[in-house]
């Protein structure tokens, strides 16, 4: 039987890592088989790629270079991490996916939806994830959140207001196009309350943690 595969989306300090983590331990505490993993990266060849785009300079690479580079590093992830662990029954928790290239290369960049879905349908096919949790919070509060984290993966915190507004409004339409697979999570909340919120969402869309 195949695994099961959920994404954690967002704009920036939106506390997604946090809350994959959580979900993790709570799904392994289940007695379940878990992948924790996040892109760009999740694979050596994929993380290779991560530095190359998300440190440097902002406008380092256009946003079709950027584009190219994710599905590149997805094509290597997919390969190498999830679709194994999908054969083989487990669930995979992913910190981003597909959805944020649409986001952040398509609404955030200005990509046509045409080409980012030509490139999708090639490299993830089937694969798309079962659950797509999106951590939504204002731009303003998220950006001022991962100032605070430091370290130096701030290429895209710096490519500007509008643009992240750009992309939650991408995140929030992609949403609205199919809301039996995208759940909108008030991530402008207590840790506590996200998790409790993300745990009840997750044991109804998938049965078999009803009661967990």
């Amino acid at each position: 039987m195949r695994g099961k595969f959920i994404t954690f989306e967002g704009g920036e300090g939106a506390g997604k890592s946090t809350q994959v983590k959580i979900l993790v331990k709570r799904l392994r505490d289940q007695g379940l088989e878990v992948v924790q993993t996040r892109e760009p990266g999740g694979s050596p060849g994929a993380e290779a790629l991560r530095d190359l785009l998300v440190k440097g300079d902002a406008t380092r690479w256009s946003p079709v270079s950027e584009a190219l580079m994710m599905y590149a590093s997805r094509a290597d992830h997919l390969e190498k991490v999830i679709r194994p662990a999908l054969d083989r029954g487990a669930w995979v928790v992913c910190d981003r996916f597909a959805d944020s290239t649409r986001a952040y290369q398509g609404a955030g960049g200005g990509i046509s939806p045409e080409f980012i879905e030509q490139i999708d349908k090639a490299v993830v096919g089937d694969s798309q994830p079962d659950l797509v949790l999106i951590m939504d919070m204002p731009v303003e509060a998220g950006l001022a959140r991962a100032k605070g984290r430091g370290g130096d993966e701030d290429r895209f915190e710096a490519k500007g207001l509008a643009f992240h507004e750009r992309l939650r409004q991408g995140f929030l339409k992609r949403a609205a196009m199919a809301p039996e697979r995208y759940k909108i999570i008030d991530a402008d909340q207590s840790i506590e309350l996200i998790s409790s919120d993300i745990w009840s969402i997750a044991s109804t869309h998938f049965p078999e943690l009803r009661g967990a």
